[in-house]
Parts: C-alpha cells; sequence; structure tokens
C-alpha cells in the first residue's frame, strides 16, 4: 500500500492504495468521480482521458502512484461556478455526443488540443488528426469536430475580448 496525495479538481486529497492501482481506477473507485470512464483496457479508446499537470493523460496508462503531487482535472472539474466550460457547452450545443460514453475522454482530449494549439488555431483536418487517440463507437465524430471547433473559436473570441 502506498499514500498517494495530488490535488484532484482544485482540492488536495490522499489516500493509501495498492501500488498497482491505476489512476482511472483510484478516480472512479476511491474518489467516486464517475466521469471518467474505463472503455477497453487497453489504452485504445480515449474514454479515460483526464489531464495531468495540464496534459492529457488516458488515465488507464498511470499507476495512481505515478500521480502523486500531482494536478489532476477530470470532466467534473472544468465547469466553474456552475457555468459548463466552453468546450462541454459546444459539445450540448452542436450535439457532440450520441451515447456519451466517449464524452468524458473527448472533452478532455479537446480541451489539451486547444491549449497546445492556441484557441482559434485549429481546422477540421487538424481536429480529426488530433482525436485519434479516442473512439467513438457511435461515429459522432462529424458534430464532435464542430463542436470542437466552435469551442476553440469561441475561446479565442473570449481571449480577445479579455484583452
Amino acid at each position: 500500500m502506498s499514500k498517494v496525495s495530488m490535488v484532484l479538481n482544485g482540492k488536495k486529497v490522499s489516500a493509501d492504495v495498492e501500488d498497482r492501482t491505476l489512476l482511472v481506477s483510484y478516480i472512479r473507485e476511491t474518489r467516486g468521480l464517475t466521469g471518467t470512464h474505463v472503455g477497453c483496457d487497453t489504452s485504445q479508446c480515449g474514454a479515460c482521458v483526464v489531464q495531468v499537470n495540464g496534459k492529457a493523460v488516458k488515465s488507464c496508462t498511470l499507476l495512481a502512484a505515478q500521480a502523486e503531487g500531482a494536478d489532476v482535472v477530470t470532466v467534473e472539474g472544468l465547469a466553474s461556478g456552475g457555468e459548463l466550460h466552453p468546450v462541454q457547452a459546444a459539445f450540448r450545443e452542436h450535439h457532440g455526443l450520441q451515447c456519451g460514453f466517449c464524452t468524458p475522454g473527448m472533452i478532455m482530449s479537446a480541451v489539451d488540443m486547444i491549449n497546445r494549439h492556441g484557441a482559434g488555431n485549429l481546422d477540421e483536418k487538424t481536429i480529426r488528426h488530433e482525436l485519434e487517440g479516442n473512439i467513438c463507437r457511435c461515429t459522432g465524430y462529424h458534430n464532435i469536430v464542430k463542436a470542437i471547433k466552435a469551442a476553440s473559436d469561441q475561446m479565442a473570441g473570449m481571449a480577445q475580448a479579455a484583452e
């Protein structure tokens, strides 16, 4: 057993976990945050994507102990003050989900994509390429791509308005 401490969605948390505990299991089972999904157990689907120290990570590929001291954000941690994150709002507005199983991982990957490329700097080809590590079994990619593009453009407008 190891004691693992991290900041999870802005709150300092710690727990004793078995050394083999995956971050996704820690998030879901120990912390009770079930927005992060387990879809494949082989790191192929991307349903378990979270942000670790500001970067998208498939949480099924990381031990909880490896996240010791890290800042971890799940889909539940994106909204602020009861208001959806722009990516979450765009997924809702542009119907970027069907069954919803892949949605948390897609949203977390989209936030990372926008952070790395810069708001307003995404085109459809780039978005589709960046989503290769996320699988939507409902094949709803068209609306997912539209939602990510819309969120990126909206976030660019918000940044310009703040200047």
